[in-house]
């Protein structure tokens, strides 16, 4: 079962009922949320990694290995992995809370990932770099650096507000690859020329979004 953050879908999705009840707790369309929930997602994660340590760190990998396929390919199997977790986790979480609740816990938490964003990122000195070949060392480095990253956090509030693991999960690792292919390709050309406080506070304004729809969708019910 879906949980969404905007309104409510058609009556022809799937249903959840309260234990011991005959009240829906919610009825929402399976694909449109499905599809809410990834273009969400997708969204999400693309503007808020533009910046992140994880795209810093792309950088680096690809300016010492400059291979881009095998990189790109570690960022997809270690984000694919790494968010999979995540999201089981917010799932689990999100199954234990009342629809209220979560929506409220769900968009503090966008908020506080919205003044977070504001803060640069930067990668710590001496970053190790793996001579196993750029893939596993692209796979070990980016499954660490994005442990308590905001773009997992971000992963695990969506799947606990979507309950959608495939489509948020889909949605995270493709967000992913749309910020850090353009850097792995074109390095550092590419990263000089983007407006990163733009683009941070843009990131920042939409989390803030996020978190004031899943409120007031709370303070609604």
């Amino acid at each position: 079962m879906a949980r969404g953050a905007f309104g409510h879908g058609e009556t022809n999705g799937l249903t959840l009922r309260r234990a011991g009840g005959d009240q829906p707790l919610i009825c929402r369309s399976a694909g449109s949320t499905s599809m809410e929930a990834f273009f969400i997602s997708i969204a999400t994660v693309a503007v808020a990694e533009m910046g992140d340590r994880t795209q810093l760190l792309a950088l680096v990998l690809a300016a010492h290995y400059r291979k881009p396929w095998p990189i790109l390919a570690g960022v997809l199997v270690a984000t694919f992995a790494n968010h999979a977790l995540a999201g089981a986790i917010g799932v689990e979480f999100g199954a234990l809370l009342s629809a209220t609740v979560l929506d409220c816990a769900v968009g503090a938490s966008m908020l506080a990932m919205a003044l977070w964003t504001l803060k640069p990122d930067r990668l710590e000195d001496g970053t190790a770099i793996d001579r196993r070949g750029a893939f596993l060392a692209t796979l070990t480095a980016f499954f660490i650096a994005e442990i308590g990253d905001k773009t997992q956090i971000a992963t695990m509030a969506l799947a606990a507000a979507y309950a959608n693991l495939g489509a948020v999960v889909a949605g995270t690792t493709g967000g992913m690859l749309l910020a850090n292919a353009p850097v792995v390709f074109l390095g550092q050309a590419f990263a000089d020329r983007l407006p990163m406080r733009i683009i941070h506070r843009g990131a920042a304004g939409l989390f803030a979004v996020l978190g004031g729809v899943f409120i007031m969708r709370a303070l609604m019910r």
